[in-house]
């Protein structure tokens, strides 16, 4: 199968205004209290300090872009990203349920700007400033949440009005471009699998403190879940269908089948067991 038909290209780009500025005049009395050459330190404000409604969007700006990046894998230098169709449903539902949400809290913003503008000439005192605070129309266009799905471009669909020289190499170019791009691509769900049984590894390794005895450590449920989810969402990121990658996913799966998180904190011998196996599989591929 095409790898084209396996995945897709997707681009998210959200932008959410910082609200911040630097006062100039606070600045360089920092500086001049300090005995400081001018630019040894900077003083910037909070424009809404005192409300959480811009710092919420800006949260879940990050919150989305986190889900973006954890059910793509990289593909160009910035911007596009390579979604497989495997995870297509999932991804734009959870988006779209994303979109109506960023949209609904900026117009709860935009609604109350002019009396959060009201409440910074308290809040932030005789740092306020008027023209800090542009027009309700130039904030809007602060704030965008927009997405692009693009189908993946295969190396041989050329339609350029050049000589056959000149194609031919624009092919090859491309050819080596995209298996470059790809190998990149299918290094990231390796590198989240080694990442996440060197974590697991280190949380079972008990730590012995000066008395000689086992030191406490919390555990949670996590440590369990989050490489079963991991496992769940690698049958899907695996494009190439690399059976290596399949048979590692597939051994951390079955190393935490059954896996009790009672049993880890009360058993040494239990995180040992479980902590043997984990490792087992960090020693038998090439990471």
């Amino acid at each position: 199968m095409s790898i084209a038909s396996s995945a897709v290209l997707v681009e998210l780009n959200i932008s959410v205004w910082p609200a911040s500025k630097v006062d100039k005049e606070i600045t360089e009395q920092v500086n001049h209290d300090a005995g400081a050459v001018y630019g040894a330190a900077q003083t910037k404000k909070n424009l809404f300090a005192g409300t959480s409604m811009r710092k919420d969007i800006e949260k879940f700006a990050a919150r989305v872009r986190l889900f973006h990046n954890q059910h793509t894998l990289p593909w160009a230098d910035k911007g596009e990203r390579l979604l497989p169709t495997a995870l297509f449903m999932d991804y734009k539902q959870t988006m779209d349920n994303y979109a109506q949400t960023f949209t609904i809290m900026c117009d709860n913003f935009f609604t109350a700007y002019p009396t959060l503008v009201q409440q910074a000439q308290s809040n932030l005192g005789s740092m306020y400033k008027a023209d800090d605070y542009p027009a309700i129309d130039v904030v809007r266009e602060k704030f965008g949440f927009r997405r692009a799905v693009n189908p993946l471009p295969e190396a041989g669909d050329f339609r350029l009005d050049v000589n056959i020289a000149d194609l031919e190499e624009i092919k090859y170019e491309y050819s080596r471009k995209f298996d470059e791009r790809l190998a990149e691509a299918m290094r990231a769900p390796w590198e989240r699998l080694h990442k996440i049984l060197q974590d697991t590894s280190s949380k079972l390794t008990d730590e012995v403190d000066s008395n000689g005895e086992v030191a406490k450590k919390r555990y949670h449920e996590t440590l369990i879940t989050n490489a079963q989810e991991l496992c769940d969402l690698l049958t899907k990121l695996n494009v190439t269908k690399d059976p290596k990658l399949e048979q590692a996913r597939r051994e951390l799966e079955t190393t935490m089948l059954g896996a009790d998180i009672e049993s880890i904190k009360e058993s040494a011998e239990v995180r040992n067991d479980l902590k043997h196996r984990v490792d087992d599989i960090l020693k038998r591929f090439d990471w």
